[in-house]
C-alpha cells in the first residue's frame, strides 16, 4: 500500500448506492405486511371516558383494533409486560418523580399526539379509514404549556407529581455565592432557548415478522440503537432475547430522536405481528413525527457571575428550568449535559449549578444533536460577552484571560458528567484555537469592514462562541473482524448508522490495521444477527468507541494471521509484514502468501469443499505431532471480536465566528460569513468530519434563526408541518470556512475525539453575539426572527435605538 488510509479524504463507499436510489429504508421493506395506524389524542390533557370502535368494524380490509384493555388482557393471559408503562431508561437518584407513557394510553392522555388506539389493516389506506371512524370521548383537564406555567404549578401534568418537578439537582465546586458576593464586579442575566426538534428526512418506522414454528421475532426498525430495541422488545413481549433479532436498514437521519428505545410503536407492532401471526408494518407520517416523537432545547436560565477588573471569572452560579414534556423516558441526560458542558473551555472559579426538570403537556424531550450543549454554550458565551461589554473589553480578550491552558490538561472540572464519571478534559489547546479563528475570520480588522459597510448604509456585526463537547461516552462498543478465504474482510459492529459515513470510516481503520486494500473491507452496522452487544449511535461516539473496538479487533486478527503465515512461510513472526493483502517476508516480497490463503490455513478442515479448502485438510501438509490443529485458547478461522471500554469521555472542542447583516428597515438577518475551528483529535477522514460540521452548522443556523415549536396555550402545536415549521434552505446556510486543530486524545488507541454534534453547539451563541454587535443591544433569547428583532428595536427608548 502506497499510503495509509487513516487520515485521508477517502470518498464515502456508501454514496454510490444511496444517491442512485438503491438504498433500503424501512418503508422500502415489508410490501407483504399488514399496516398499522393510530388514533392519537387531539387534546393536550384529558381523561379517556369511552372508546367506541364500532364505526370502524365495517371498513373493508380491517384486521384488528387494539386499545389498552387488549394489552392488559394479553398480559394477564400470556404473561407479557405490554400493559406496563414503558421503561425509564436512565434512572438517577435525583429523578424522584419519573413518569413514562403506556404503549397505548391507559386512562389519561398528556399531550396532543399520544397514541390511544392501534388499528391494523390490509393496507395503510384502510387503516387510516378505520382510524377516522373510531370515536373517543374525553373529559378535558387543565393544560400546562411552557416552563413558566410548569414552574408556577397552578395546574399539574400528573396529579401525583408535586410542583410538576420530576427532578431537582445541584452540583457545585466551592462556594460560588460567597465568591460572587466578594467579587469587584457582578452581573445577573436571564437567558432562554426555545423548543425545537430534529425533524429527520425519514420518520420512525417498524416492521415485524413472527415465525410461529421457530417462535422467533425479526424486527426491522429505523433506530439509533438496534441492540437496545432487541432487549426492550424481548422484555416486554416475554421472549428470550435469543428469539428476537433487530435489524436496522438504511436510516434517513436520526439526530437523537431515534435513540429512544422502545418507542410505543416498537412494542406494539411486534406484539401485533406475534398475535396475528402475520408481518405488520408502521411508517410514521410527518404530522405524527411532529406531535408524537420528541423535541428538545427548551430551557430558562438565571445567571449570577462575579469577575475582576480584567474580566477574569471569580465565581459563577446558574439556576435553570428544563422542560422535558409529558414524560421523561430518557432521564436527565439533557439537563445534566447542559449543567456540566456550560463551563466550556473556561476556569470559572467556584461554580454552582442547579436545575429543575419540569413536566408540561407537550411532546417528550430527548437528546437532539447537541443534546443540551447548545443551551449551555449560549448561557456561558452570552455571559462572557456581557462581562466584556460591562468592562469595555474586547470579547476575544476576555475569553483568552479565562481559558484553561494546554499545560493544565488533563483538567478536572470537579463535576460528574452524563456517563456518571468525573468531568475531566483530556486534551485541547484553547488559546491556539482562538488565534486560528481570529485570523480566519479577520477579527482584528473587522472595525474597518464595519465602517465601510456603514458608509454603504449597511449594518453588520461579528460574534464568536467557544465550546467543549464530551464525546465517546461508554460503557463500551465492540467489533468483529473476519477474513474470508477470498481475502475479503468482513467487519461488524452493533452501532447503527444514519448517514454519517460509518462504513467508510471503519473500513479505513481496519484496512490500515490489517494492511489490506480499502475495497476489500465490507462493514455491517446495526444488525443483531451479526453483533449482539452494543450501546448505540449518539453522543458523537462512533469513531471513539466503535473505531477503537474494530482497531483492537483487527490487531488481534493481524497477530493471528502473522502466526499462521509464519508456519506456512517457515519464517519468524517478527520477520513478517502485511502489504496490500499479502503476508510477506520483510525485504523479500516474493516470499508471500495472500491473506485469504492464510484464512484457509487458519481453519483446519477434514473435508475439501473447494480448491482453496483443500489446502487446510489433514493430508495437505505434514502434521506437527507435538501441536494440536487448533491451538488452545483460539478458535478456527481468521477472525476475532473485541470490545473497547473507556475510563471516561473524551472532550472535543471548537470555536465559531459569525458575521451577520441586519436590515435597517425590515430587520431581516443574513449570515455573511461562518468560520469554524475544530479539534476532534486525530481525524480518520477529514472529508467526513467536515461534512459533519457542515450539517451541524446548518442545524445551528436553523436553531438560531428559524426552527421552533410554537405551542398554543391549550397545548396544540401550531406549526406541525413543513408548511409552517421553518428550516434553513441552502440559500440561508452560508459557505462554511473550516480549519482544524489536532490535539490527540490520550484515552483511546486512535487518539480520536467525537465530531458528529460539534457543528450545531455554538450556533445560537455566535449568531446572537453577532446580532447584538450589529444592533447595539443585548440578545437574551433564541431563536430570533426578524419580527422579534424589529420589536426589540422599537421597544427600546428612542435615544437607545440604533
Amino acid at each position: 500500500m502506497t499510503t495509509r488510509l487513516f487520515g485521508q479524504r477517502v470518498p464515502r463507499s456508501e454514496d454510490a448506492r444511496l444517491v442512485t436510489g438503491r438504498g433500503r429504508f424501512l418503508d422500502d421493506l415489508g410490501h407483504d405486511a399488514l399496516e398499522a395506524a393510530f388514533v392519537r389524542s387531539p387534546h393536550a390533557h384529558a381523561r379517556i371516558l369511552d372508546i367506541d370502535v364500532t364505526g370502524a368494524l365495517d371498513v373493508d380490509g380491517l384486521v384488528a383494533v387494539y386499545t389498552y384493555d387488549d394489552l392488559l388482557a394479553d398480559e394477564e393471559e400470556h404473561g407479557t409486560r405490554v400493559a406496563e408503562p414503558l421503561p425509564l431508561l436512565i434512572p438517577h437518584p435525583t429523578l424522584t418523580h419519573g413518569r413514562t407513557p403506556y404503549a397505548l394510553a391507559r386512562d389519561e392522555v398528556n399531550h396532543v399526539g399520544e397514541a390511544v388506539v392501534m388499528v391494523v389493516a390490509a393496507n395503510r389506506y384502510a387503516a387510516e379509514d378505520a382510524v377516522e371512524r373510531i370515536r373517543v370521548d374525553y373529559e378535558l383537564l387543565p393544560v400546562v404549556v411552557g416552563v413558566e406555567a410548569a414552574r408556577a404549578a397552578t395546574h399539574l401534568v400528573h396529579e401525583d407529581v408535586p410542583g410538576n418537578v420530576a427532578a431537582h439537582m445541584v452540583q457545585q465546586t466551592g462556594d460560588a455565592d460567597a465568591a460572587i458576593d466578594a467579587a469587584p464586579h457582578t452581573l445577573e442575566l436571564d437567558l432562554a432557548i426555545e423548543r425545537s426538534a430534529s425533524t429527520p428526512l425519514e420518520g420512525k418506522g417498524v416492521l415485524a415478522r413472527w415465525d410461529g414454528d421457530d417462535e422467533s421475532l425479526t424486527v426491522h426498525t429505523s433506530t439509533q440503537t438496534s441492540t437496545s430495541v432487541r432487549q426492550a422488545v424481548a422484555a416486554k413481549l416475554g421472549l428470550p432475547v435469543d428469539r428476537v433479532e433487530v435489524i436496522t436498514p438504511d436510516v434517513g437521519g436520526g439526530f437523537g430522536v431515534k435513540i429512544v428505545h422502545p418507542w410505543p410503536e416498537e412494542i406494539l407492532v411486534p406484539w401485533a405481528a406475534r398475535r396475528l401471526a402475520k408481518p405488520v408494518k408502521w411508517t410514521e407520517d410527518r404530522r405524527e413525527h411532529f406531535v408524537s416523537s420528541a423535541h428538545e432545547r427548551g430551557q430558562l436560565h438565571h445567571v449570577r457571575v462575579g469577575y475582576d477588573d480584567d474580566g477574569r471569572l471569580l465565581g459563577l452560579s446558574v439556576r435553570f428550568w428544563h422542560d422535558h414534556g409529558a414524560y421523561i423516558p430518557y432521564g436527565l441526560i439533557v439537563p445534566i449535559i447542559t449543567s456540566t458542558q456550560l463551563l466550556g473551555p473556561y476556569k470559572t472559579g467556584p461554580y454552582r449549578v442547579e436545575f429543575h426538570s419540569l413536566y408540561t403537556n407537550t411532546v417528550i424531550v430527548t437528546p437532539y444533536r447537541g443534546a443540551g450543549r447548545p443551551q449551555g454554550c449560549f448561557v456561558m458565551e452570552r455571559t462572557i460577552d456581557a462581562i466584556a461589554a460591562d468592562l469595555g473589553l474586547d470579547r476575544a480578550l476576555v475569553r483568552e484571560r479565562n481559558f484553561i491552558q494546554p499545560e493544565e490538561m488533563p483538567y478536572d472540572q470537579g463535576l460528574v458528567f452524563q456517563d456518571g464519571r468525573p468531568l475531566i478534559y483530556d486534551s485541547g489547546d484553547f488559546p491556539a484555537s482562538l488565534d486560528v479563528l481570529k485570523k480566519l475570520v479577520g477579527w482584528d480588522d473587522f472595525e474597518a469592514y464595519r465602517e465601510r459597510a456603514r458608509a454603504e448604509g449597511r449594518r453588520v456585526g461579528i460574534g464568536l462562541a467557544c465550546y467543549v463537547e464530551g464525546t465517546g461516552v461508554g460503557p463500551y462498543e465492540g467489533g468483529h473482524v473476519r477474513v474470508e478465504t477470498d481475502g475479503t474482510v468482513v467487519v461488524s459492529t452493533g452501532l447503527t448508522t444514519q448517514g454519517q459515513g460509518h462504513q467508510t470510516m471503519l473500513a479505513q481503520i481496519v484496512a490500515d490495521e490489517l494492511g489490506v486494500p480499502f475495497e476489500r473491507v465490507r462493514v455491517t452496522t446495526g444488525d443483531t444477527r451479526r453483533f449482539k452487544y452494543a450501546v448505540g449511535t449518539f453522543a458523537s461516539r462512533t469513531a471513539v468507541m466503535s473505531g477503537s473496538a474494530v482497531a483492537l479487533t483487527a490487531r488481534t486478527v493481524r497477530a493471528k494471521a502473522l502466526r499462521v503465515a509464519a508456519q506456512a512461510l517457515e519464517a519468524a513472526v517478527e520477520d513478517l509484514e502485511i502489504v496490500d493483502g499479502h503476508v510477506q517476508v520483510k525485504g523479500s516480497p516474493t516470499a508471500q502468501i495472500d491473506l485469504g490463503a492464510v484464512a484457509v490455513l487458519s481453519n483446519p478442515l477434514r473435508y475439501a469443499f473447494d480448491e482453496a479448502a483443500s489446502r487446510a485438510t489433514q493430508f495437505a501438509t505434514p502434521a506437527d505431532p507435538d501441536r494440536p490443529p487448533v491451538e488452545a485458547g483460539e478458535s478456527p478461522g481468521l477472525e476475532a471480536s473485541d470490545f473497547y471500554s473507556p475510563t471516561r469521555s473524551t472532550f472535543a472542542n471548537g470555536m465559531h465566528a459569525v458575521v451577520v447583516e441586519t436590515d435597517p428597515d425590515t430587520a431581516d438577518i443574513r449570515v455573511l460569513r461562518y468560520c469554524v475551528v475544530h479539534d476532534c483529535g486525530t481525524l480518520v477522514n477529514p472529508m467526513i468530519v467536515e461534512g459533519q460540521i457542515h450539517g451541524g452548522v446548518a442545524q445551528g443556523v436553523g436553531g438560531a434563526l428559524y426552527e421552533r415549536m410554537e405551542y398554543a396555550a391549550d397545548g396544540q402545536l401550531l406549526n406541525a408541518s413543513f408548511m409552517d415549521f421553518l428550516m434553513p434552505y441552502a440559500s440561508e446556510v452560508p459557505e462554511i470556512e473550516i480549519d482544524h486543530l489536532v490535539t490527540p486524545s490520550p484515552l483511546n488507541p486512535l487518539g480520536v475525539k467525537g465530531a458528529g454534534e460539534a457543528g450545531v453547539i455554538p450556533g445560537s451563541a455566535a449568531i446572537a453575539a453577532a446580532i447584538e454587535d450589529a444592533e447595539g443591544f443585548p440578545i437574551h433569547r433564541m431563536p430570533i426572527s426578524p419580527s422579534e428583532l424589529f420589536h426589540l428595536r422599537t421597544s427600546r427608548p428612542r435615544k437607545d435605538r440604533p
